[in-house]
């Protein structure tokens, strides 16, 4: 990982990229606007997820927020891309403050509808979880996901979260689900 010198003199650790088995991830740039637009504009993709997908002005404007903001150290959002075929944009997974706005620390992810059944996401996950816990050393990590939701809460569950309450998502019944360091460690014993 680099780092960069912001004019404040604050250093700035840059997004790293990864790679897995199966994937490349790297930053989340404005090149993937495009392909960002057109996933979220899935009816099924969004479905469970409260957004201005149908919204073509908010929409965005949302999405180009999210990819130009700061986060802070080690954290953001990251493209997903397959290695069968790197040059189509898969989805994202992010790690970022809950909401934007924190205070704890989020993981999230959301793939094209033709990549969904192939264990994308849970290896991007994966990977961002091990970057979480081990660069920039969370305390621990949370997903709030729609309670019908039933893939993304399986996606929660491989990584080893678990569910640790019940929370309003968008209006609708939603889960938290968490994972500590001390989880993380216990589980991969790095």
């Amino acid at each position: 990982m680099s780092s960069v010198t912001s004019a404040r003199g604050n250093v700035e650790v840059m997004l790293p990229s990864f790679e897995t088995e199966r994937l490349f991830l790297r930053p989340r740039i404005m090149a993937d606007l495009k392909a960002s637009l057109a996933m979220d504009r899935n009816a099924e993709v969004t479905r469970f997820i409260p957004g201005p997908w149908q919204e073509p002005v908010q929409h965005e404007a949302f999405v180009r927020q999210r990819i130009e903001a700061k986060y802070g150290n080690g954290l953001g959002y990251w493209s997903i891309f397959a290695k069968s075929d790197p040059q189509r944009f898969v989805g994202w997974v992010l790690l970022i403050p809950l909401d934007a706005v924190g205070p704890d620390v989020e993981i999230g992810w959301r793939l094209q509808r033709s990549s969904w059944g192939r264990g994308y996401a849970t290896g991007a996950t994966v990977r961002i979880v091990r970057h979480a816990f081990t660069t920039v050393r969370l305390p621990g990590i949370v997903a709030e996901i729609d309670a019908d939701n039933l893939a993304s809460r399986r996606v929660a569950e491989k990584i080893g979260m678990v569910v640790a309450g019940r929370t309003d998502h968008g209006g609708r019944s939603g889960l938290r689900y968490l994972m500590t360091q001390s989880d993380y460690l216990a589980v991969t014993k790095e």
